[in-house]
């Protein structure tokens, strides 16, 4: 098959290229260089690597789970998982260095690898994967392949211009992750297969069976999320960050769980549950918390955050999805709007509100816990002398002006997201795609057993190969 070969050889050329960049631009820690470690190194070994093995979880099992929800398409759905995590965990690291030195104006350092930039690797993969959800059963192995590469180079320097450049926080990723990951997604989608070319797609819809596989890939992101917001939390200098994103991530978790059934309940015409809304909604007050969950919201805030989280999320499935598509011709396979996008824009305006609120006076904080959260709240680093230039004029800001920033931050990776994403899809548009008649539909890509398989509320599927036009 022409197209699998084509994918063959860009997939071993990609690795190929990250092989000669991880020989040539990449060294180990001293800690990694088996140097005697300093009590601070294994105090950090220690803190970062089990929440390094949550997120893992998460990136490998959780998001590959849940999409399995297609009844013709688990085995591209969590096998594509797999493939696009380990590829967007490499890719990820010199991206992220390279918008870096870009911004530093330094090039004369390699890049240091320890479990800290591991992780950030790992949220350079969930974003990614967040996007391959909006574009599900509907790009090739190659278009998929093309777009993780693209859209991470974005991804970095949207992430770079937010934290490095602005100084806007975002612990736990409601912006730089969730959001930008999302309208990403989205975009793509709209320039790739815009409705109703997948929406009237006959295999486009699930199974019991299926459903039931998905929910253990919600159970395992439920359980881990707490890890997710929290990996980089660690800081000796404001030590319960750490503690407050676990406590708060939790409570929003289990609020959010309560308020979709809830919502699910009531919104649904025939007042009973929906998986759908079970499967992800549940999960929206971990996005929604991401950016706040290092502050001193107050576990009620945490619970309130997780309520409106869980309510807006099944509301998005009910009312949101099916205008997005008959108006705006958005497809989006696994709702990634409804339980990243909204939700990562309500945590993105809620963590500008907790920033412009955290004043030294406030419980639980004092003038260093608030620079070491904030550092534009501090004084600028000894490297930035310049008292006329703009970089320099961005620290030492006030409560309000913390805010101001964090809400700008949100509006820059909206307008990434959207923009990055239409690139994207015009590019991989032109790569080539395959048969409409053929998405959602594992046969075209794997081996597999019985393809004469009428799975139960699957239809038909035919044993007969299918060709994809030609890449």
């Amino acid at each position: 098959m022409a197209a699998q070969e084509t994918f063959a050889y860009a997939a071993l050329v990609v690795q190929i290229v990250l092989l000669v960049l991880f020989a040539t631009c990449t060294e180990y820690t001293p800690m990694g260089k088996a140097s005697a470690q300093t009590a601070q190194e294994q105090l950090e070994l220690a803190a970062y690597y089990p929440m390094f093995q949550d997120v893992h979880v998460m990136i490998f099992v959780g998001f590959g789970m849940l999409m399995t929800f297609l009844h013709k398409y688990g085995f591209s759905s969590v096998g594509l998982n797999f493939f696009i995590a380990a590829v967007a965990l490499q890719v990820a690291l010199f991206w992220n260095a390279f918008w870096h030195n870009a911004v530093h104006g330094d090039w004369s350092h390699k890049i240091t690898l320890d479990v800290k930039a591991l992780i950030t690797g790992d949220f350079g993969a969930g974003a990614v994967l967040i996007s391959f959800g909006a574009l599900l059963g509907k790009v090739t192995p190659l278009q998929l392949l093309v777009v993780c590469v693209v859209e991470l180079c974005w991804y970095a320097l949207n992430e770079v211009l937010g934290a490095t450049v602005l100084l806007a926080v975002d612990m736990g990723g409601s912006m730089y992750v969730h959001t930008f990951g999302a309208y990403f997604g989205l975009a793509c989608s709209r320039m790739l297969c815009p409705a109703p070319k997948a929406t009237d797609n006959a295999d486009n819809k699930s199974s019991k069976t299926s459903d039931q596989f998905a929910m253990i890939g919600t159970i395992f992101l439920w359980m881990f999320w707490p890890s997710f917001n929290g990996a980089l939390a660690f800081n000796t200098n404001a030590p319960g960050s750490q503690q407050r994103v676990v406590v708060n991530t939790v409570l929003a978790l289990a609020a959010c769980c309560i308020s979709a059934f809830a919502a699910s309940a009531l919104l649904r015409g025939d007042r009973k549950f929906d998986m759908v809304d079970i499967q992800n909604a549940t999960l929206a007050g971990g996005v929604a918390v991401g950016s706040s969950a290092d502050l001193v919201i107050e576990p009620w805030g945490a619970v309130v955050v997780g309520m409106v989280a869980g309510i807006v999320s099944v509301a998005g499935y009910v009312h949101v999805s099916p205008w997005l598509e008959e108006k705006l011709g958005v497809t989006d396979t696994c709702g990634v709007h409804n339980l990243h996008g909204m939700p990562g824009l309500i945590g993105g305006i809620g963590g500008a509100i907790s920033a412009a609120s955290a004043t030294s006076d406030m419980k639980g904080y004092d003038a260093d816990a608030i620079a070491h959260i904030f550092p534009g709240r501090g004084a600028p680093p000894a490297d930035v002398t310049d008292a006329e230039s703009w970089t320099y004029k961005t620290y030492n800001r006030n409560a309000g002006k913390q805010g101001a920033f964090q809400f700008f931050a949100l509006l820059t990776t909206l307008g990434m997201a959207l923009c990055g994403g239409a690139f994207t899809g015009w590019l991989v548009g032109k790569v080539g795609g395959g048969d409409p008649g053929t998405m959602f539909d594992d046969k075209v890509y794997w081996e597999v057993p019985g393809e004469d398989h009428d799975e139960e509320g699957g239809g038909g599927g035919g044993a007969a190969e299918v060709e994809l036009s030609s890449v």
